[in-house]
């Protein structure tokens, strides 16, 4: 089974907030995010990964809408890397170049990303509030 990454440790990686992450995983559909029911963290593996920072070049450097970037993205990456526009127009990436990135970056994000606490938070041993 492929490794799977917290929205923490994954948006310390893409470089962006956890919110914005967890929000787009919520309004788009992305190969490799595994999500189950309500209260039950998402994760998300190197399929999930590539396509959104990807996306998310796409759209800081181009300007392009994160809906348009994702399927931009995942054209790109299912043509190795290259896709084409007509004759004269192409958008290309170096996808071995992202993907040992992107390992990098979540190599250093599992160290210091926090592990979200889950469930209810531990009883007080005084009774007392603090």
């Amino acid at each position: 089974m492929a490794r799977a990454y917290t929205i923490a440790t994954a948006a310390l990686a893409l470089g962006v907030p956890p919110k914005w992450l967890d929000n787009t995983l919520s309004h788009f559909r992305i190969q490799g995010v595994h999500q189950a029911r309500q209260g039950v963290a998402r994760r998300l593996t190197m399929e999930a990964l590539l396509p959104l920072a990807t996306s998310i070049a796409l759209t800081r450097e181009l300007g392009i809408p994160l809906a348009r970037a994702l399927d931009l993205a995942r054209n790109i990456i299912t043509s190795d890397g290259k896709i084409a526009f007509g004759n004269r127009l192409a958008i290309s990436t170096d996808l071995v170049a992202t993907r040992a990135e992107l390992l990098r970056q979540l190599e250093h994000a599992v160290e210091v990303a926090p592990l979200p606490r889950r469930g209810r938070p531990p009883k007080n041993k005084t009774g007392r509030l603090e």
